[in-house]
């Protein structure tokens, strides 16, 4: 507990004004708390008094004015302490998403998207709780219980002796409670996790699931892990089964201890009629606070176990590190150098002893079966991961040695697996560069051939497609990929399969165009139609994470090698694509 509010230090120190101003207000809220029961007990002993009636007057018209002022406190450390806990969780909110930001590849390779969704939002939840209704409610029951204690000590020492006597087996049970309890909820919050992993993958894979008739499966799949999510908070439970019984019989032991000693001491003339009342008053002051020390408890921990799954992102190391003195170019020229590159991935070796170099204006196109290496080597191009063994240069200096937003930014990348924002299609085309003009936009929407459809849309630029781009086909979300790689006019461009699923008199309009821009820009084309790299300056045939063929064009197809079957097999698509370039 005390290493939790320890680590949430940086989000407390700014908001110490409202803090402390909150904590005021609950103090004396607390302290109030005391004039009712000792003003009631006054009372009644008043009554067989002279002048009984004026002091009853002033002692009632003292309550309901002190009433008024603590409704007046509760208000406002209620306002407070809610407004504590939002600004503490915004700025939580804040570093987490920031720090998702700078978090390397491998780590979303890892992690599923639910288990960091139940972070930011259950995990986070918590501990906002905590903060705007756990703190003051301790605070306020802590205080209580003190000045009652004192209180009725100086009312009665033996009665209070006899009370305090069995609050240590309170005490004992609370502790045993927090220490059974704590591991549930790190159980608890670890399910949830799995149940919205399990629920996000549905929602996002939704067509999937219709087209293979899968809705069966996947009830049973979230059956399995919303019954795991049940079982973990019935564990729970069924530790409060066990000590909230004995808690509350403790509690309530003190009544019938009160009520029993405090009518025989009456009959002795030790206590007054109006000391009891103020006795008894006085207890609901201590018996309160221990019935609720259970659910403080039960909240502190949840809060405990969330900052702990919370902390698993901001404690995360990031692999891929800035240089101490990093380069920042504002052009790359597009110089491309892999030195004798290979790289491990889990243990397992996905690129072995890769060496080429590409000129500015090249082209260089990747060849090769489905798991060869062909996006790998471009992920380490991009520094998304580090190369194991060898090095990668461009414009002559180690990649390692670029600011990373730098290197990137001269790098633009129409990957394979097509991303589109909820946006409209210009937002989306102009998401690298925010500030593009229209005719810009245009420019790279020709080139990539997204004029042919936009157009006869409702709302041609301006209309707003779904999340991923649901509702446009594959090729209409690849080619508006690609107009946002355009668009940024990179040094190095690199095409990721982004003509695959467009016709091949489409592709061929692209790749003319494409040609048109690129006299001065290092291009990457990672294909399986041999007529997306027939023209490239230097084509490597990969298989297994090793180039095993090189060369443009022609020196290959005059090899027979692998590069050769391809093309045989593909030849029917060529002659197809032949026929059509020359009518």
């Amino acid at each position: 507990m005390i290493k939790t509010l320890i680590a949430m230090k940086k989000y407390i120190k700014p908001e110490m004004k409202l803090l402390i101003g909150s904590t005021i207000l609950t103090l004396i809220f607390a302290i109030l708390a005391l004039f009712e029961p000792i003003a009631t007990g006054l009372i009644i002993d008043a009554i067989n008094k002279e002048e009984a009636s004026r002091m009853i007057f002033i002692g009632i018209l003292l309550i309901i004015g002190v009433t008024a002022i603590r409704t007046l406190l509760r208000y406002g450390f209620y306002i407070g302490f809610e407004q504590l806990s939002q600004r503490i969780v915004y700025g939580l909110r804040k570093d987490l998403y920031s720090k998702l930001q700078q978090l390397d590849i491998s780590y979303f390779d890892n992690t599923p998207n639910g288990k960091i969704m139940s972070k930011m939002t259950g995990d986070v939840e918590a501990i906002r709780h905590f903060y705007a209704w756990i703190s003051h409610v301790s605070i306020f029951h802590g205080v209580v219980f003190i000045m009652a204690l004192v209180s009725m000590v100086v009312i009665d020492p033996l009665l209070t002796g006899t009370l305090i006597a069995i609050i240590p087996f309170i005490l004992f049970l609370s502790l045993r409670l927090s220490k059974t309890v704590k591991p549930t909820f790190s159980r608890i919050r670890e399910q949830f996790s799995k149940l919205n992993t399990v629920v996000q993958e549905n929602i996002s894979g939704n067509r999937v699931v219709k087209v293979f008739s899968r809705e069966p499966y996947e009830i049973e799949k979230f059956q399995i892990e919303n019954q795991a999510f049940m079982d973990r908070n019935l564990e729970s439970a069924k530790i409060w089964e066990t000590y909230l019984p004995l808690l509350d019989g403790f509690a309530l032991l003190f009544n019938v201890i009160v009520l029993v000693v405090g009518a025989i001491f009456i009959m002795n003339g030790r206590m007054t009629i109006g000391e009891l009342v103020m006795f008894n008053r006085l207890l609901w002051m201590i018996n309160n606070p221990m019935r609720m020390i259970g659910w403080l408890i039960n909240g502190t921990q949840n809060f405990v176990a969330s900052y702990e799954k919370v902390s698993e992102i901001l404690d995360q190391d990031i692999i891929i590190k800035e240089p101490k003195c990093p380069i920042v170019k504002e052009e790359i020229q597009g110089y491309v150098t892999f030195d004798n590159v290979s790289f491990t991935y889990e243990d397992l070796p996905v690129l072995k002893n890769i060496s080429f170099e590409v000129a500015p204006g090249q082209t260089v196109a990747l060849l090769g079966s489905t798991g060869s290496g062909k996006s790998t080597l471009i992920s380490l191009l991009s520094r998304f991961y580090d190369v194991s063994d060898g090095q990668i240069l461009i414009d002559h200096e180690p990649i390692t040695r670029y600011n990373l937003q730098n290197l990137r930014s001269n790098i633009s990348i129409a990957m394979q697996d097509i991303f589109l924002f909820s946006d409209t299609i210009e937002g989306n085309i102009s998401y690298g560069v925010p500030g593009a003009t229209s005719k810009k936009i245009r420019l790279a929407s020709e080139i990539a051939g997204v004029n042919e459809f936009v157009h006869q849309l409702n709302d041609s630029f301006d209309t707003v497609i779904g999340e991923r781009g649901m509702g446009l086909s594959g090729g209409q979300r690849q080619r508006i990929a690609l107009a946002r790689a355009i668009i940024e006019d990179p040094s190095i461009l690199v095409l990721d399969d982004t003509t695959s699923a467009v016709d091949m008199e489409t592709e061929f309009k692209i790749l003319s165009e494409l040609k048109k821009i690129n006299s001065e820009r290092t291009t990457f084309i990672i294909a399986h139609r041999i007529s997306s790299v027939k023209d490239a300056d230097l084509i490597l045939v990969m298989d297994q994470g090793e180039v095993i063929e090189r060369g443009n064009h022609q020196a290959l197809l005059d090899k027979k090698g692998y590069y050769y079957d391809v093309f045989t097999s593909q030849m029917g698509e060529f002659d197809s694509l032949n026929q059509k370039e020359v009518g």
